[in-house]
């Protein structure tokens, strides 16, 4: 019950397994991740008895190994973290996602014309997160790594100006909730990822790489709002 009262954000940084019953009920834990359980079910109508009570069922004994270990790792590991787990995938799946949906979009546009435009939203997001990791690793997760290396070294480089760390932060927390948003419409359009009853192989393929996509992203973005940007803002005050 002490959960109702966490913040989204603060119960999957505890327990990561949170994450997959806060996706069934469709509880946005990234990038609204700072509203309390009890809020957020309000918000969207629904008891959060019986969320508390699967909750529950997913803590098992020895559960949040993982999360224990991200939450001992530097900066400068969890930077790194990040794009091993989340940017390396998403640059892989991203093209298989796209070929798939372009068959289903030119096979089965006429009969299931969301689909089409499933396949413009997704083809939009694929530009967008190219260019924002590519930002992160070039620009936003460096910097990270040489203000934590000048903090460590008491060393008042010019670099540890405030803007020189939360301006890029801003600007990803905004990609963040612009990517989100595209993968909620394609989630809307779909069904929530449901294929239709006479679906090919290839359709439900790509609904359920949607999906895990999906899941994916709110995990690395709750990572970056959540765990990461925080923890250098706070170090550089």
């Amino acid at each position: 019950m002490e959960y109702k009262n966490h913040t989204l954000a603060a119960i999957v940084s505890d327990r990561h397994q949170a994450a997959a019953v806060f996706e069934k009920y469709h509880l946005d834990f990234c990038c609204k991740g700072k509203r309390t359980l009890q809020d957020a079910c309000a918000e969207k109508n629904i008891p959060v008895e019986p969320i508390l009570e699967e909750l529950q069922q997913v803590f098992e004994p020895g559960s949040g190994v993982e999360d224990q270990l991200l939450a001992t790792m530097s900066v400068s590991q969890l930077s790194d973290y990040i794009v091993l787990k989340h940017h390396i995938y998403v640059k892989h799946a991203m093209p298989v996602i796209y070929e798939h949906l372009n068959r289903v979009a030119a096979k089965h546009g006429d009969r299931f014309s969301y689909m089409q435009q499933v396949f413009n939203l997704f083809s939009t997001l694929q530009t967008e997160l190219d260019a924002h990791m590519q930002k992160e690793e070039m620009v936003l997760f460096p910097r990270i790594k040489e203000v934590e290396k000048a903090l460590e070294q008491k060393n008042n480089q010019p670099a540890l100006n405030t803007g020189y760390i939360n301006s890029p932060i801003h600007m990803m927390e905004t990609e963040h909730e612009e990517a989100g948003e595209l993968l909620a419409q394609i989630r809307r359009l779909t069904n929530d990822y449901t294929p239709p009853a006479d679906a090919c192989a290839t359709f439900r393929i790509s609904l359920a790489e949607l999906k895990s996509f999906e899941e994916d992203l709110h995990r690395h973005i709750h990572l970056e709002n959540n765990l990461l940007f925080p923890r250098i803002v706070k170090m550089m005050q």
